[in-house]
């Protein structure tokens, strides 16, 4: 089967910073995999440069087998690649509905023009992309917040928006960047049904940072890890665990 998202040779310089050397991944459709490192180990870096934000000083992005390196964020949304942030990014000012909503219009369908004028392709689109958005909150049981501002509901349901602003783009890749990030331990574990959940009914491949061991450990079929921006481990989840590499990266000694 071919990778479905293949990464060769990844290298990133800011100036004269090394960032990431010689990073290597390789994913098959429906995969569920974690990225996971020290803080600084680089592992954002490889969610920036993949989804467009930063283009790599060397290697190759490869999606479904075609090269991505010098695509611009909305071109690789287009490449039907969704992503989340470590720190929430909703906009606040908009409904939840409105986040949803927001987020398919990099494929509008329509110019500035029909925008200007209200033309009936504009009215259509408008309509199809509200009743599309409804249709995603349903299915996420959010429903009941559609006309709720982001800022006041609770930091857990902010991560179900969020994912389910990712989800309405229809990605056949999902990057989880910390989606346990500020989470509280209920919340957690609610997390990990949730993107079990969303896994098995979108039928994704799914590839995740995470801090929350439990998080990892429980979700991910294989792990990759990276210190100071290189890799040095990549297995199952009971490999990583025990690989004394990796007990060296992040405690010194001891077990994760």
């Amino acid at each position: 089967m071919k990778n479905h998202l293949e990464i060769k040779g990844l290298t990133h310089r800011f100036g004269g910073l090394q960032a990431l050397t010689d990073i290597n991944v390789a994913l098959k459709k429906g995969d569920i995999a974690g990225l996971i490192g020290p803080n600084g180990a680089g592992k954002t870096t490889v969610f920036n440069l993949v989804s467009g934000f930063y283009i790599p000083s060397q290697g190759d992005i490869m999606v479904g087998g075609v090269r991505i390196n010098a695509m611009k964020p909305h071109q690789i949304a287009a490449m039907k690649i969704g992503r989340t942030f470590q720190n929430i990014r909703l906009w606040n000012e908009m409904t939840v509905l409105d986040n949803i909503r927001i987020s398919q219009h990099y494929q509008l369908g329509y110019g500035a023009a029909d925008a200007f004028f209200r033309t009936r392709r504009y009215r259509d689109r408008e309509a199809e992309i509200t009743r599309s958005a409804r249709e995603l909150l349903e299915v996420f049981h959010l429903s009941d917040l559609a006309e709720e501002y982001p800022k006041n509901l609770p930091y857990g349901i902010q991560r179900r928006v969020e994912i389910a602003r990712a989800l309405s783009l229809q990605p056949d890749l999902l990057l989880l960047d910390e989606p346990a990030a500020g989470l509280s331990t209920a919340d957690v574990a609610g997390l990990i049904d949730y993107i079990h959940w969303i896994h098995d009914t979108f039928h994704l491949t799914i590839w995740m940072i995470e801090h929350q061991m439990e998080v990892i450990m429980t979700l991910c079929r294989r792990i990759q890890v990276i210190d100071f921006g290189k890799e040095i481990a990549w297995g199952s989840p009971e490999e990583i665990r025990t690989n004394p590499e990796v007990i060296r990266a992040y405690l010194g000694d001891g077990e994760i």
